[in-house]
């Protein structure tokens, strides 16, 4: 099987730019299936986490967070010295090592490997930096058919789709889908259970890996001082994809390393409750180079490539961004987030959606692509809580927003109301004035729509159904509660009290 490349405007992650989040968060939202399917997933994955968490670690749970936030810290204020370990590591077990500055040169360097080992057909392990630098259609383009093999990319490739969320690629979807795409694509008789599209799904993949010279992977983590290579699933895809082929091209992120085995313990303790709620991975595969001839081994590649990424990472090693690096990919903070609970992982965008993808995103692709990501957050601090690694997403946000102000990303009517805003809550008397002029407007508002505003009580409330300007966003989703009459600093003092 060999996925037909897709139009670019039929992509739901091919975005004009600069990117308009609004539309398809406002689609998302009227969606009641998708509100069910990504709202019920996230939010028992997130309870799962909580609770697993509590169950192992007790009152250690966030001594354990800070220390695996502390790992990943040491290596990237030393990440120069780490990868120079690594890299000599990794070609003295006789791995080839390859540096791409950008996702193109990735993808060049993939594609000239295969094509110098005569790779025809290649099986690929879940990767999300494959995604960023899409290289599937790299491949496809040079004759080399390329198959997903994680059980959600095999579905969303067939659906010429593109993952929703880091760990559950195709958590927009349902077993009817699974079951349409399966009959449409593989020419089998249509069916809805599980088990039998599992195996439907095994049965294909299997000759697949049988006849695969090339298997893609990503990696987890790398391991500085061992050169190693780190898989973690929880199908066992990803060893196919490493033992079977003759030749194994990893792709990673130049921010996976960890400097010793004994830190991976840490790592792996919280990357698998953190994502999935479970202890460990099923299959957790350490790969320190190709087979060894010497050695008897009968299984794994005889030529291992590892290709390190930078794509804007290093500019993200600046000290005020730096703990973003830290991020394990264990999609924990999109399954605590109201926000993506509600728009799902397309309306962001990009291949990194929820609150890591909100910041990441416009740091890798330029902050005036992507103006609207830093605001797709109501800042409550639930990725903060839910973090494995500690990382301040809520000051990571706010900090985006205000370069957003200093580069004048944000319009002038915005940048004005802010101002205005600002200076009414600076002193008494402005703050009663701004209140008053609120209180007034949106009564006469409400008066005009017909919608009742209430006696001089406190407690008596009309509502506003549809808002002027920016309350707008708010009206079309929800009423707006009328103000009272008087504010509550008036009530109060007509009766008696101290002010």
């Amino acid at each position: 099987m060999s996925a037909a490349p897709q139009a670019a405007g039929d992509h739901p992650l091919h975005v004009q730019l600069p990117y308009d989040m609004r539309p398809r968060a406002g689609k998302a939202i009227g969606d009641v299936q998708l509100q069910q399917f990504v709202g019920s997933a996230t939010s028992g994955k997130d309870r799962g986490r909580r609770q697993i968490f509590a169950e192992t670690f007790g009152e250690r749970a966030d001594e354990i967070r800070r220390l695996a936030g502390a790992i990943k810290q040491h290596t990237l204020d030393h990440l120069d010295w780490y990868l120079d370990r690594f890299i000599d590591a990794a070609e003295k077990a006789g791995v080839l090592v390859h540096l791409a500055s950008t996702a193109e040169q990735a993808n060049a360097i993939c594609v000239r490997l295969a094509k110098e080992r005569g790779c025809k057909l290649c099986v690929k392990s879940k990767s999300m930096v494959t995604e960023e630098t899409e290289l599937v259609p790299r491949l496809e383009a040079a004759g080399i058919e390329t198959v997903e093999t994680d059980l959600g990319e095999f579905i969303i490739q067939l659906d010429h789709d593109a993952p929703s969320h880091i760990v559950t690629p195709m958590i927009h979807k349902d077993r009817t889908a699974v079951g349409r795409a399966f009959a449409r694509e593989l020419g089998v008789p249509y069916t809805d259970d599980p088990l039998k599209l599992a195996r439907i799904a095994r049965d294909h993949l299997r000759q697949k890996y049988r006849k695969a010279d090339l298997g893609i992977s990503g990696a987890n983590f790398l391991i500085a001082e061992t050169g190693s290579i780190v898989l973690c699933t929880n199908e066992g895809n990803g060893r196919f994809c490493t033992s079977a082929p003759s030749t194994h091209i990893a792709i990673a992120g130049i921010e996976k390393l960890v400097p010793r085995m004994e830190h991976l313990g840490v790592m792996l303790k919280v990357l698998a409750r953190s994502a999935t709620a479970q202890p460990l991975t099923c299959y957790t595969h350490i790969i320190t180079g190709p087979r060894g001839h010497d050695t008897g081994e009968h299984d794994g590649p005889t030529s291992l490539h590892l290709i390190l990424l930078d794509n804007g990472r290093t500019e993200i090693l600046r000290e005020e961004t730096r703990e973003l690096l830290r991020c394990i990919r264990c999609g924990a903070c999109l399954n605590a987030c109201p926000v993506y609970r509600k728009v799902g992982g397309h309306s962001y965008g990009s291949v990194y959606s929820g609150p890591i993808g909100a910041v990441i995103t416009p740091l890798l692709k330029g902050l005036e692509n992507y103006p609207d990501l830093p605001q797709a957050t109501p800042l409550c601090g639930a990725c903060h809580e839910a973090c494995p690694v500690k990382i301040d997403l809520p000051k990571q946000l706010i900090g985006l927003r205000r370069r957003m102000a200093e580069r004048g990303v944000t319009s002038l009517w915005e940048r004005l109301g802010y101002r205005a805003w600002g200076l009414s809550l600076r002193w008494g008397w402005s703050y009663r004035l701004a209140a008053s002029v609120q209180r007034w407007v949106l009564r006469r508002l409400a008066s005009r729509a017909g919608s009742p505003a209430g006696g001089d009580r406190i407690v008596s409330r009309g509502w506003l159904s549809r808002g002027p300007g920016p309350l707008a966003g708010w009206t079309s989703q929800r009423d707006f509660p009328t103000p009272t009459a008087t504010s509550f600093r008036e009530w109060w003092k007509a009766r008696g009290g101290q002010t």
